[in-house]
């Protein structure tokens, strides 16, 4: 079996082995994967953190070995903390890299792909936060474009906004809004819900296809044409702006 890993900024992964095929995922820097399939250019991944496939060129990864893999999947994420930083080749190129971006085998202000060194100086996050910081990096990325397929503070899909603040705070959820919705303690009542609990929201085919990170007071922050806040009730997300509910509240749910 063969692995790989991201050693570029922001790298897209499509639905199918072509530039031109929709976007359905990003791959950041030094998120790495099993590769399921692999032909001339393309190859196509399955990420280690949350098993979300698609495809990736050949010319924006690096293959890894197993042990390396597995020293990956075991250590601690140690996670960029700026909006955008950038990390430093032994020869000064630098490397621009996202909120987020996995640092391998951080230590003293230098990282690891293979036998390349890199030095990064900026902010790390690391381990488990408490509760109440989901709320703190959840602003972060407000007024963010939305964009499908997104997990940066440079465009972010609903979805992907909900996983990268967990992320940041040191918890794993899946990729889409669909699987999100399988993790954690169904909630009855808006009223028994706490900061940073997630409400999911469907379609008239009932069909979950939005979620958002509860606020105090009745609110939610969300991508929706970008990060917003918005007021939550029974119904859904009301968006005094429009002056109408944009999206039909279907369950509640609390993850930590």
């Amino acid at each position: 079996m063969f692995n790989g890993i991201c050693n570029l900024g922001i790298v897209p992964l499509r639905k199918e082995p072509s530039h031109q095929s929709e976007m359905t995922n990003q791959v950041l820097f030094g998120e790495h994967f099993t590769i399921l399939e692999k032909d001339k250019e393309w190859s196509k991944i399955k990420l280690s953190f949350d098993n979300f496939e698609g495809y990736i060129h050949h010319l924006q990864f690096q293959e890894i070995s197993e042990d390396i893999y597995e020293r990956i999947v075991n250590d601690e994420y140690t996670l960029s903390n700026e909006i955008i930083d950038f990390i430093s080749t032994k020869n000064n190129d630098l490397i621009t890299i996202p909120l987020g971006a996995n640092l391998p085998f951080y230590e003293n202000n230098t990282l690891k792909i293979n036998t390349s060194i890199f030095n990064f100086e900026g902010k790390i996050s690391k381990g488990t936060l408490d509760k109440d910081k989901i709320i703190h990096k959840a602003f972060t990325y407000l007024n963010t474009p939305y964009l499908w397929g997104g997990k940066t503070p440079f465009g972010i899909d609903c979805s992907g906004f909900s996983q990268m603040v967990y992320k940041l705070c040191g918890y794993k959820l899946l990729r889409d809004a669909n699987q999100q919705a399988t993790q954690g303690e169904v909630l009855s009542f808006i009223e028994e819900s706490e900061p940073g609990d997630l409400a999911f929201f469907d379609n008239d085919e009932g069909e979950i296809t939005h979620v958002g990170i509860i606020l105090n007071n009745y609110q939610i922050i969300h991508a929706h044409g970008k990060v917003r806040i918005d007021t939550l009730d029974h119904s859904g997300i009301y968006n005094a702006e429009l002056q109408k509910h944009t999206h039909k509240l279907r369950i509640i749910k609390r993850i930590i």
